[in-house]
């Protein structure tokens, strides 16, 4: 049932970065709209960046595109897959974003010649952003998430205008913090004081809690909910317990044992809808954790090496796309993480591939790992284990058939080497102009594309229909100067544009391989928990026959 006002809540992070803000709002989405609520969610980036197209993924993580080519933060990716929405750009901001606004605004006399000041003009376009997006997407409640910790210089300007939009609507705004509480391993106590501190800085930006959620690795006990209630001036049943859980889909059910729904309803006044039905979640859970089977996929990046550590968050969509048709088809996903210059460099060789039941190359751009890269393409398509491409998955394993199968020793990229004497992907000719003008933000080809599906593929067979429309980020593309070529030498184009001119699905017959099939674009980003992407459960399958077929020949 629709409600009368429109509702706000922000969510703030306290004490560090990276405890789950961007899950916490996801999961408070799933909440209210299993509530009966119509749901938006935005998120503010605190970065002068434009958007995050231009950021290198070890620093940032992975790059969500929108259908309407937005290159935004990956937490767009988990309000759309909690939410089962698509979302637009008018549901991202920067801080760049924000002021290049203004800026044009004041160039273009819109502020009718007034002073233009940071306070209350940049607090003030980032309240029409917040209700523009609301009107949109017709919401009752708009979830917003500001980036970055409580005390960042960078994220006051948002936390004023979250304080001034509670002072535009009062009784319509709720702030939740997400606060991280220690335990020290030579203490051996969980310790409230940093979420105390948190609470106290952004009191000092005029914003009061309503709603505390707890990180820790443990459940909170009630004495810590009780010390937190009397040092953050807020209620014991407001300090919700979100202890590490074996899957962020356990998350939203973990919220509604402290009762979030019906404290935020409360907070907000919000009347005349239905309590919270999680069945479709619970049954997700269930079946992520019963599953009796079991694959073994590998995942063959090149941005995983963050210092000493592994940042498998630059694939984000991939794991989480991989992980949604493996529960569709009651099997657990048993995920590796390999580094393409490993292999490059002659640490690892191609030929450990074959323990797995299947593999993945996901999209990236340069040099670096590339050659790793081909050669296990090489060694998957020789052995006949199941391979998936995406993106440049897909660019790597055209030129390693071009190389290996037609004869064209010099095959390449003109990313790489323009230079090549059969550069099997080329440039997109627009891109060309832009490239040299040095434009190369928000530039690529960008967003979803409609594309037709030749008859008796791999890939007809698994989405059903003929035309499909999926999302893009990349400058490069097959070179129709080689497209027959390649045709006749075996690898079937089963996608391509309507106008026929790019090449949108690339794969082997099932007479010649189970499943080798790469995609230009990413297919990734329209996964959603509760209705699986058509290409990762046809990998999935193959990879679970050959699983099944390896077991046989052990017994």
């Amino acid at each position: 049932m629709a409600i009368k006002k429109h509702k706000y809540i922000f969510v703030v992070g306290g004490v560090m970065s990276g405890v789950g803000k961007g899950i916490a709002s996801s999961s408070i989405g799933a909440i209210l709209k299993a509530r009966g609520l119509a749901i938006t969610a935005i998120k503010i980036d605190p970065y002068i960046n434009v958007d995050a197209g231009t950021m290198n993924p070890t620093e940032h993580g992975e790059v969500f595109v929108l259908d309407d080519g937005d290159e935004c933060d990956q937490d767009m990716g988990n309000y759309e897959r909690f939410l089962d929405t698509t979302l637009l750009r008018t549901n991202y901001m920067t801080t760049g974003r924000v002021y290049q606004e203004v800026i044009r605004r004041e160039r273009n006399l819109l502020y009718k010649g007034k002073n233009v000041e940071v306070v209350p003009d940049i607090p003030l376009e980032v309240i029409r952003r917040i209700e523009k997006a609301t009107r949109e997407a017709k919401a009752d409640v708009t979830i917003v998430e500001i980036g970055g910790t409580i005390g960042e210089y960078q994220n006051i300007i948002f936390l004023e205008s979250a304080r001034m939009m509670k002072q535009k609507h009062p009784g319509d705004v709720a702030f939740v913090m997400v606060s991280y509480l220690p335990i020290p391993s030579k203490v051996g106590e969980m310790k409230t004081k940093p979420t105390q501190y948190a609470a106290r800085t952004l009191n000092s930006a005029g914003v009061q809690a309503d709603v505390i959620v707890a990180r820790s690795d443990v459940p909170l006990d009630q004495k810590r909910k009780d010390k937190i209630a009397t040092f953050c001036n807020i209620s014991p049943d407001h300090v919700i317990s979100a202890p590490d859980v074996e899957s962020i889909y356990d998350v939203p059910i973990n919220f509604e044992r402290d009762r979030l729904g019906e404290i935020l309803s409360s907070v907000l006044h919000l009347k005349n809808h239905k309590i919270t039905d999680l069945l479709l979640w619970k049954s997700l859970v269930r079946k992520s954790k019963n599953s009796k089977g079991e694959v073994s996929i590998a995942i063959v990046g090149k941005y995983f090496d963050s210092g000493e550590f592994v940042l498998s968050d630059v694939y984000i969509s991939v794991l989480e796309a991989l992980k949604f048709s493996a529960y569709q088809i009651g099997v657990k996903p048993k995920l590796h993480y390999l580094n393409s210059k490993d292999i490059e460099k002659g640490k690892k060789k191609a030929s450990e591939l074959k323990k797995f039941d299947g593999v993945l190359i996901p999209g990236g751009f340069g040099e670096t790992g590339i050659e790793g890269k081909i050669k296990v393409i090489r060694f998957l398509r020789e052995n006949k284990i199941p391979y998936f491409g995406l993106c440049y998955g897909m660019q790597l394993a055209v030129i390693e058939y071009a190389r290996n199968v037609l004869g064209l020793r010099d095959a390449h990229t003109a990313e790489i080497n323009p230079k090549s004497k059969h550069l099997v992907i080329d440039i997109m000719p627009e891109q060309k102009k832009l490239i040299a003008e040095k434009k190369m933000g928000g530039t690529m080809r960008l967003g979803s594309y409609p594309a037709i599906l030749k008859s008796k593929t791999i890939a007809r067979e698994a989405y059903g229909v003929q035309e499909i429309s999926e999302r893009h980020r990349h400058r490069y593309e097959v070179n129709p100067e080689y497209i027959a070529k390649i045709s006749e030498g075996g690898l079937i184009f089963s996608g391509t544009s309507p106008d026929r001119r790019l090449m949108e699905i690339a794969e082997l017959p099932r007479a010649k391989h189970p499943f080798f099939l790469g995609t230009q674009f990413h297919p990734e980003f329209k996964a959603r928990p509760f209705s699986p992407h058509p290409l990762f459960s046809a990998f999935i399958k193959a990879a679970k026959k050959r699983s099944e077929g390896r077991k046989r020949s052990r017994r």
